[in-house]
């Protein structure tokens, strides 16, 4: 694998390219693949040999796209997945049965809120929440014997918490469990998890990988880095009887939980990404970086607009010195603090929901992560189905304005939000 800085990674392929081959990874667009010897197929549904067989499975230019994720993040391999849901859902189905349980940060976005509060808990998966400020042992108090993983997101959405990387890794260690990080808001250019002593990692890819707001999916990447023979996952680790008798542990050592995920939850869920969104999310990270610095770069200069407004409660961004968690960003997110803000406007959820009808051109959007400026009352939309005591834990204050902060000029930002607040 080439050694790479960061933003050289992001714009050149993984693969070599031979004289006369297209230079852009191409759009594998096939559903089958074609196979003489029936022994080779056979080892490829034993997982005895590397191929593809059905794009259920995998995809050449699925798989392309998946490398280079596991490159940027550094791990040691990723599945794609038709939506970032999917890839939280599968990340916490590939090691949890019924009757097991999570523990999960309460500022992470809504809909995965209600997956692990509701949904999960319908499958027998029980979730328990600790406070963004929890101490080491109030998270420590809610682990149960069958407690299987921990669960928080670099950057919460929409609350703009940062995790505390240190603090709840430490809690995982301690118990035995992965560490899973969604870094969707932060992308691997603002944070790489792995490095903080994550072991899972998931994104919305639907998000700023893609950029542009075309595409739906998501991905998890495994990092290689957990033990998972220490007697509290026997999926991985023992024999499964639909591989005859296969253990991923045995068979595919660091990358046992990826291999699992892939042969095992993908195959039966199917929730599979297509080769076309695949070869777009392949063009959105070549820009990414460039794209990235100047979300940042304008998000923060929104932020210190909205601080100094008359018509403005309080403003949180990661990056804002007079911000809670100034000092994990600079920790974290050297960078940049990414292109999200959440505000309290004054005239609580009645005078959020007016400022977003008096904007001029930033537009209501059930989206973040786009170039595009856009605006969200959270409690009205995202956070809807949570009760106003949840929404609360979550970060989601009444008043709450969830601004996705675009590449546009940023003259022409502030002077719609001006013009909007007064």
């Amino acid at each position: 694998m080439k050694k790479f800085k960061l933003e050289t990674a992001l714009v050149q392929s993984l693969e070599e390219f031979k004289e006369g081959e297209p230079r852009v990874y191409p759009l594998v667009q096939s559903t089958t693949y074609n196979y003489k010897d029936p022994d080779f197929v056979a080892g490829l549904f034993d997982l005895t040999e590397s191929g593809h067989m059905y794009s259920r499975i995998s995809n050449p230019t699925v798989q392309a796209f998946e490398n280079k994720i596991a490159q940027l993040e550094g791990g040691v391999g990723a599945v794609a997945t038709s939506s970032g849901q999917a890839a939280t859902t599968m990340a916490i189905l590939n090691i949890c049965n019924s009757g097991d349980h999570v523990v999960a940060c309460s500022t992470i976005y809504g809909g995965t809120f209600s997956l692990l509060s509701s949904s999960l808990k319908k499958l027998g998966i029980e979730t328990s929440f600790f406070g963004p400020d929890s101490s080491e042992d109030e998270i420590l108090s809610l682990f149960k014997d069958n407690t299987k993983a921990i669960f928080g997101e670099t950057i919460g959405n929409p609350g703009l918490n940062v995790l505390n990387f240190e603090k709840v890794s430490n809690v995982a260690k301690k118990m035995g469990v992965p560490f899973i990080v969604d870094n969707t808001i932060a992308t691997p250019y603002l944070c790489r998890p792995i490095e903080h002593g994550a072991n899972i990692v998931i994104h919305s890819t639907t998000k700023y990988i893609d950029g542009q707001a075309t595409c739906v999916g998501g991905i998890v990447i495994d990092a290689g880095n957990f033990d998972w023979n220490n007697g509290k996952f026997p999926s991985i680790v023992e024999p499964d009887l639909s591989y005859h008798g296969l253990s991923y542990y045995e068979a595919f050592k660091e990358a046992a939980y990826i291999a699992k995920a892939r042969t095992h939850i993908l195959r039966d869920y199917g929730a599979v990404l297509s080769a076309f969104n695949a070869f777009i999310y392949l063009r959105g990270l070549e820009t990414l970086h460039v794209r990235m610095d100047r979300h940042c770069e304008n998000a923060l200069k929104v932020a210190e607009f909205l601080e100094n407004h008359k018509n403005v409660l309080w403003v949180n961004y990661p990056k804002l010195k007079s911000g809670k968690y100034y000092s994990l960003a600079e920790k974290y997110l050297p960078i940049g603090g990414s292109g999200i803000i959440l505000f309290g406007i004054k005239g609580g959820a009645n005078g959020g929901r007016e400022f977003t009808r008096k904007l001029n051109w930033i537009s209501n959007v059930v989206h973040l992560g786009d170039v595009r400026t856009c605006v969200l009352h959270p409690g009205s939309t995202t956070h809807r189905q949570l009760t106003d005591e949840e929404q609360i834990a979550a970060g989601v204050m009444p008043e709450a304005i969830r601004l996705n902060v675009g590449i546009e000029n940023i003259d022409d930002i502030i002077s719609d939000l001006k013009s909007a607040l007064e």
